[in-house]
This record gives structure tokens, sequence and C-alpha cells, in this order.
């Protein structure tokens, strides 16, 4: 029998699969990437005594995948909170699927464990930009301001390191970095203990981010902004997490984060109005290449020559909810 844990590389994935493996250690086989990446459900062949764990990948993007192995008998436990479209009625797959825009796979997974590892919850929760969801969640622990800022910061760090065209952008692997924080029950006790790559995320967040800080809105008004990053490896890395960044700021307004590619065309990252979290995912899976979900989403390859239709589409979208 095989056993395979198929996550998305960003914090979220990364913390709810921590949560899982904690409860209920197993050797298995790690399929991830970075954060983009996620069709990983075509990247196994599984077999009818097969165990294969699913965190934080759109369904309906890994439904062929996921009936290929439906249909030789394997036995899927699948959580998420993207778009998944029609949940296939299965007696060999168990789905928590939940796309409210203030949930996130790590808080799924953390209801699912009754709160065994509620400190990865929140890390997870904050690194998916959910503030006050993971705020909620850390109330009962009483954690000190510094504590909670700790969690926060490490969920972020963790999440910045997901972005990239490909693994060479990252900090670490994503297998890598799991396997790393999952030694330990507590966040508290991964930063504790190994120091050396919380700083070395750290560093490589501060240092993206103050590059970011440089760049102005290609298209702003009182409803959008959107700002075009370079095709280089400090904007790959952070796209995600200064879009996230944005949105904090001017929580009224949508924000969109295009990032040139090698090939000319664009990755994009969305973001909706925190204040109104609703939306990103529609728009972003009229494009080919689109997804995500209502608060957070994007388009993995937008052709060059479609720029000016997106800035457009995306302004007269939010223009109008408004």
């Amino acid at each position: 029998m095989a056993i395979y844990d198929i996550f998305n590389g960003d914090a979220d994935g990364i913390c709810a699969l921590t949560q899982l493996r904690n409860a209920n250690p197993m050797d298995s086989t790690l399929i991830t990437g970075v954060k983009r990446d996620i069709q990983l459900l075509d990247k196994i062949s599984p077999q009818g005594s097969d165990l294969v764990t699913v965190l934080d990948i759109s369904m309906d993007k890994n439904r062929a995948g996921l009936d290929s192995a439906l249909a030789a008998g394997t036995e899927v436990f699948y959580v998420d909170h993207h778009f998944a479209g029609d949940i296939p009625d299965h007696p060999k797959l168990t789905a928590i699927i939940n796309t409210a825009a203030d949930v996130c796979t790590s808080l799924l997974v953390n209801n699912y464990l009754q709160g065994q590892y509620v400190e990865w919850a929140i890390t997870g929760t904050f690194g998916d930009n959910l503030k006050k969801s993971a705020q909620i969640l850390a109330k009962p622990l009483a954690l000190s301001e510094q504590q909670l800022t700790n969690l926060e910061n490490l969920g972020i760090y963790l999440n910045y390191n997901g972005y990239g065209s490909d693994l060479n952008d990252l900090h670490f692997k994503p297998d890598e970095l799991y396997r790393l924080v999952s030694q330990y029950e507590s966040p508290f006790a991964f930063m504790s203990d190994s120091q050396q790559s919380f700083e070395k995320l750290e560093t490589g967040y501060q240092t993206d981010m103050a590059a970011a800080a440089n760049v102005i809105p290609e298209f702003e008004n009182e409803a959008v902004a959107a700002y075009i990053l370079p095709n280089e490896s400090w904007a790959r890395r952070v796209s995600g997490v200064y879009s996230n960044d944005l949105a904090n700021a001017t929580t009224n307004k949508a924000h969109a984060v295009l990032t040139e590619k090698a090939n000319g065309n664009y990755l994009i990252s969305v973001r909706a109005p925190l204040d109104n979290k609703q939306g990103a995912d529609e728009l972003c899976r009229s494009f080919a290449t689109g997804g995500g979900r209502a608060a957070a989403a994007g388009v993995n390859d937008l052709p060059a020559e479609q720029l000016g239709e997106f800035i457009e589409r995306f302004n007269q979208f939010y223009s109008n909810l408004n």
C-alpha cells in the first residue's frame, strides 16, 4: 500500500498537513510544488489499496485525477476551500469542502481534529491572510500580543516561500519546508529550535518587500489598483504576500499584482477588497488559466495581448460592486 500526501506549497497547505501528521503520523510520499502548481493529482497513479490525502488544492482543477483515483478504488481524504465544482458522491471519498471567504484549509483541518494543534491552524490562517479568523481562533489561548505577532509573521513567511515560477525561485522547496516544521507540535518550538531557517525566511521576505515598495501602480482609481512587477526572482517570490499587504493597507479597494514572465505573459494575483471579499475567483476563472477563491485568486499565464483587457475587466468588475 502506498500513502500519498498531496498539498499546496503555501502556508495553508503546509500547516494543514502538519496538523494532520502530528495527529496521525504516516510514512507518506509528499506531492507538492510552488503555490500555483495545483494539478497535483495528475502526478500520481494510485492503486486500489492506496491512501491519498489532498489538502488546499481545487477539486475542480484536479477532477480528472480524483476520478481516476476513485475508479481505481483508492481511498481519498480531501480538504479544501477553493472552488470545487461538483463533488463526487463516492464511498471511497471523504470530502471536507467549504468555500466561505473567511475559511481556509488549516481551519477546516483544525475543526476535524477538534483543535489538537490549533497553533499551527492559527499560523496557516494568518498565512492565508485571514487575520480576523486567525485572531478569533487564537482568542481562547490567551496568547500575548508578541506571541500572536510571531505566529502571524511565521504564517506570512511560510506563505511567501511558496511563490515563484519554479522551485528555483524559492528559499526552501515546499516539501523540505514541511519536513522542517512538521517535526514540531507547536510553531513556537519550530521558531525556537530552527532559528536559522526562520531567519532565512524572514530576511528574504523583508528584502523582497523592500524592493516591492518602490513599485508604483500601473492603474489606480477609487475601486481598484493594479501593479506590474518585473520578471525577476524577487518579484515572483513576493507577488502573493505583496498582494496581501496591499489589501490589508486599503481594505475598500481591490488589488491586482501582475508579474512579468519569461514568455512575455503575466502571472496575476488578485485580492478582493477585505471589506467585501467576493468575486476574485469569478473574475480570474473568466480567463483561461485562472482560478482561486472569492477573496483571493489568480491567473497563471495571461497572454501579453490581454493585459489591457484584464485591467479593464478588473476595473469594471470591482467598480460595479461598489
